[in-house]
């Protein structure tokens, strides 16, 4: 039986999803490189090979993350003609992600970023975030969403929802998020449309 090699990017990955995972269960702070290492089951040198630290590793996270995010939300922005289309497209793909990948929505919206990263902007003011208002905006300018300070409108639209993908990875609802979508879709629809 053939072992298969590993390559530098199925390593990065491991270390990657390994620290996810970890950073996730124990939190950025109570997670050291060694743990990463013991739990990926590689040497120490495989990690310091790819990353200079754990710093970088909570980085290349953060980075990855949020690029996979904007390209959600960049093809629902050119998939779906409204606002109101786009922004329920937004929520729902969000729930799904929370069902099926707790550990990244946990890192990106709970993570405590800036303690590691204090160059960063805040996670709301990352890209994704920009592109959920972008989206508000153009309700507003297509008289889908009431007039308004768009900030202010983006996070009457999305704070409940993502208040309730907290509330899910905190244990508290039972349920999952898809099956709520249409309740919640309604409450925060009806909280901004004109």
């Amino acid at each position: 039986m053939a072992v298969e090699k590993k390559t530098p990017l199925d390593t990065r990955a491991l270390i990657i999803n390994t620290a996810l995972k970890l950073f996730s269960e124990k939190g950025i702070f109570n997670t050291s490189v060694q743990d990463i290492k013991r739990t990926a089951n590689i040497s120490i040198g495989s990690i310091y090979h790819h990353f200079p630290g754990k710093d970088a590793i909570v980085r290349a996270l953060y980075e990855e993350l949020l690029a996979k995010m904007q390209d959600l939300i960049e093809g629902i922005d050119q998939q779906y003609a409204s606002a109101h289309d786009r922004c329920r497209e937004v929520v729902r793909q969000i729930f799904i992600m929370t069902e099926y990948d707790p550990d990244a929505v946990r890192f990106v919206l709970q993570g405590r970023h800036l303690e590691f990263l204090p160059n960063e902007q805040p996670i709301c003011s990352s890209r994704p975030f920009e592109l959920m208002k972008d989206m508000v905006r153009d309700g507003i300018t297509a008289g889908e969403i009431q007039g308004g300070d768009a900030t202010l409108l983006a996070a009457c639209l999305f704070g409940g929802p993502l208040r309730m993908v907290s509330l899910r990875l905190d244990g508290i609802l039972d349920r999952p998020l898809p099956e709520q979508l249409d309740d919640v879709w309604t409450c925060a629809w009806r909280a901004v449309s004109a």
